[in-house]
Order: structure tokens, then C-alpha cells, then sequence
């Protein structure tokens, strides 16, 4: 008999909560088998057996969120005798040292996910129509599960075009709900935001959500990085004038399948090119002292459903245009269909945030946490420039670099910007 415990799934990981059982107690388990989909505060993932033999006992159920190290199954001989009378039901209190399991309280509404999650409620178990399909697990993203569960959706009758026939979330929008669906539960928990006092309020009906693993995640970090790394801006005017013209040449020259660079694929290799020779810049300042770092890897922030998700480049600056479009469309696919595993979120040494799609001409970001600076790119807009003493039309991009001070100063954080600024207005040199 061996005990699976809850497992770190990436470096930063403290605790992860149970999504959903892919085995049942009785099941056959083999080395590699996807045991369970934990999420953990990058992304949810299932994970794999290392050891074979029978689930004999599952000690953590759906929606409970424990720590690392925990027990949470336990995996017999493959013969079944070493889980002989032991229950599939949850397991009573740990062993003396381990960290207990979150009580539950009646008329508590349990701390994650949030309500209405039908990858972490127990209303929809492991035997209902959205999992299984003739006692077969059917494959699908937990963002494919919540929505189909609003939608009244069964799983079994949705075609998956993810991988390995994986139904994700375009999937689910894409079917046709049957028209006796029932109604989507309310995410409002009883007794919070109903009609409003005899004084009345001018807010009127309050809407609780519980913000789920990495939203929570999100807010911890972004208000660490805000309250401990002293922020300032640099903001820079780029000409993309001729960028705008090499994109142009690069997508006339391609074949239909080709993946064309985007701007911003170009704004990553130039931040990329310009780390390698600013070596604080792809650092980092922790614990008094300054981590610089052999290899670049950018990040690109991703916005996701339900959060702000930054995949990683790695080694950028080693990678023509044309790889880092690849990888980045592919990154960005597996975020919006919650595929993308921890690794791929992992290693950032810089960042890159873009909103110039949504017509934001310029912000300010906050740095991630283990990072020196990030970078903030607005939208390129056609506007009179004055050249040799002439007004003519110019393709202008405005760009904030968010620095620690701690560690990245002014004249650095400018001349590093500047480099930013000189490759993207000499294109050429981004394909050397």
C-alpha cells in the first residue's frame, strides 16, 4: 500500500485543490495513467501515477483544497488484496503531523472554487452524464466542464478538437444546449446580496464570487510586487513605420500555412536582443541581492477567461521571428483552452504586456515578482510626425518600461529602452 500525496506542480506551488478524480476507487492504475486534475495557483493539470496497482481509497474529494505533502489516495497491489475493506468514501482525520484537511461547516459555502464550478462541486460527481459516457472518463478542459454545466450541456454528446479528442471551451460554445436546460445556479450564496435592509442600499443586490486558485494568485503577487519593488516609468516613442513595412514584405512573401509575425512577436525578440546585452534588466533583485541570469526568457502576458496568464518564451533571443510567433500562438491556444501546464508558465526572466489591440495608446504594469522590469506596448497609430522640418505621416508606438528601482535605475532602464527603440525602428536587425 503507498499513499499519493498532493504534489508540488510547480515552483512557486503551496497548495492545490482536487478538480476531479480521472480514476475511481477499484480502478486499475498504471505507471503514467492521469490520476487527477489538481488545480494549482498557475494552472489546472492532471496528474500521473508514478506507482501501478489498484486506487484502493480516495482521501481527498472534489473541491477540497489541501497542501503540499498531504495525503490524498491511496494505491494498493495490483491483485487488490492490500486495499481489502477499505471505502471509497473520504478517509476520518489525518495522521498525527499532517496538515488537516479545511473543515466544512454547514451553510458554509466552501472557500474554492467559485460557485457555479462544476469541475469542484459535488453536485455533479464522478458518475454524471458531463463525465462519463458508458463508464468512460470523458475527456475535457475544467473551463469545457463549468460552461457546459451552466449550459446544461452533456458532455457525451460534444465532439472534442483539443488534443487527443480533449473538448475545450470553443467546443462547448460551439454546441447546441438542449432546450429543457436547467437554469444556471446562482453564484450568490444564500443569504448574501438578497433584497436590500429597510434602509435600502444604493448598490442594490451584492454578487459574491470566490476568486479561484489563480486569480488568487494573481492578486497576492501583484500586490506584493506593488507594495515591495519601488516601481518608476520610462515611457519611449517608437517609429514603426518601417516594421510596418517589413511585416507587410514578410506576410506577401509567405505561403498560405505560414505563421507572419505580429508586431508584438517582434516587440519580444527586440526585448530579447536588448536583455542579453543589459544583464539587470533579465534579472532580478531577492533577498538583498542581485540575481542575473544566463538564459532569456520572455514572458507574454495572455489575457485568459478568467485572469491574466503569462506563458514563456524560452531562450528568445537564440529564436528567429517565425519560432517565436509559432510558440507564442501556441502557448496562447493552451491558455485559452486551459491546457497550458505550470513549466509553460515557469522561468520568466521579462515580460512583455500588450493591450495596443484594445486601443490603449499607453499604461503602466506591474512587475512580476522575480523579474527586474516589464514592458508595456500601446497601440501604433498613424499620426503627423515632424521630419527634416516637413510634417508627414508617421506609424508611432508608444512603450513604458516599468523598472525596480531596487535594482534596474534610470540611465540603465533608458539605455535599455532606447536598444528596444533602435531595433524595432531598424527591423532588419531583428533577423540577424
Amino acid at each position: 500500500m503507498s499513499e499519493v500525496v498532493m504534489p508540488r506542480l510547480s515552483d512557486s506551488m503551496e497548495e492545490g485543490t482536487i478538480l476531479s478524480w480521472l480514476k475511481q476507487v477499484g480502478d486499475e492504475v498504471a505507471v503514467g495513467d492521469e490520476l487527477v486534475e489538481i488545480e494549482t495557483d498557475k494552472a489546472n493539470m492532471a496528474y500521473e501515477a508514478d506507482e501501478a496497482g489498484t486506487l484502493t481509497e480516495i482521501l481527498a474529494q472534489e473541491g477540497e483544497t489541501l497542501p503540499i505533502g498531504t495525503p490524498i489516495a491511496r494505491i494498493g497491489e495490483a491483485d487488490g488484496d492490500s486495499g481489502e475493506g477499505q471505502a471509497a468514501e473520504p478517509a476520518g482525520p489525518v495522521d498525527a503531523g499532517d496538515p488537516p484537511p479545511p473543515a466544512r461547516q454547514e451553510g458554509v459555502p466552501p472557500t474554492t472554487p467559485p460557485a457555479g464550478d462544476s469541475s469542484g462541486s459535488d453536485a455533479e460527481g464522478p458518475g454524471s452524464p458531463a463525465d462519463d459516457e458508458g463508464g468512460e472518463r470523458v475527456k475535457a478542459s475544467p473551463l469545457a466542464r463549468r460552461l457546459a454545466k451552466d449550459k446544461g450541456l452533456d458532455l457525451a454528446t460534444v465532439e472534442g478538437s483539443g488534443p487527443g479528442g480533449r473538448i475545450v471551451k470553443h467546443d462547448v460554445e460551439e454546441a447546441e444546449a438542449p432546450s429543457s436546460a436547467p437554469p444556471t445556479p446562482s453564484t450568490q450564496p444564500e443569504g448574501v446580496g438578497g433584497a436590500p435592509s429597510s434602509g435600502g442600499t444604493a448598490k442594490g443586490q451584492v454578487q459574491i464570487q470566490a476568486p479561484n486558485k489563480l486569480q488568487q494568485t494573481i492578486s497576492r503577487r501583484m500586490a506584493e510586487s506593488k507594495a515591495t519593488a519601488p516601481h518608476f516609468y520610462l515611457t519611449i516613442e517608437i517609429d514603426m513605420g518601417k516594421a510596418v513595412d517589413a511585416r507587410a514584405a514578410i506576410k506577401a512573401a509567405s505561403k498560405e500555412d505560414d505563421v507572419v509575425p505580429s508586431f508584438n512577436d517582434m516587440v519580444v525578440k527586440a526585448c530579447a536582443i536588448a536583455l542579453r546585452e543589459f544583464p539587470k534588466a533579465n534579472g532580478a533583485y531577492r533577498d538583498g541581492h542581485f540575481e542575473l541570469y544566463s538564459r532569456v526568457n520572455v514572458g507574454v502576458a495572455v489575457a485568459a477567461s478568467e485572469a491574466l496568464v503569462v506563458p514563456t518564451v524560452f531562450d528568445a533571443d537564440q529564436k528567429g521571428l517565425r519560432q517565436i510567433a509559432t510558440e507564442t500562438r501556441a502557448v496562447a491556444a493552451k491558455v485559452r483552452e486551459g491546457s497550458v501546464t505550470p513549466p509553460e508558465l515557469s522561468g520568466g526572466t521579462f515580460t512583455v504586456s500588450n493591450l495596443g489591440m484594445y486601443g490603449i495608446d499607453a499604461f503602466d504594469a506591474v512587475i512580476n515578482m522575480g523579474q527586474a522590469a516589464i514592458l508595456a506596448v500601446g497601440a501604433i497609430r498613424e499620426v503627423p510626425a515632424v521630419r527634416d522640418g516637413e510634417v508627414v505621416p508617421a506609424q508611432l508606438m508608444k512603450a513604458t518600461l516599468s523598472c525596480d528601482h531596487r535594482i534596474l535605475y534610470g540611465a540603465e532602464g533608458a539605455e535599455f529602452l532606447a536598444r528596444v527603440r533602435q531595433l524595432l525602428e531598424e527591423p532588419v536587425s531583428l533577423a540577424l
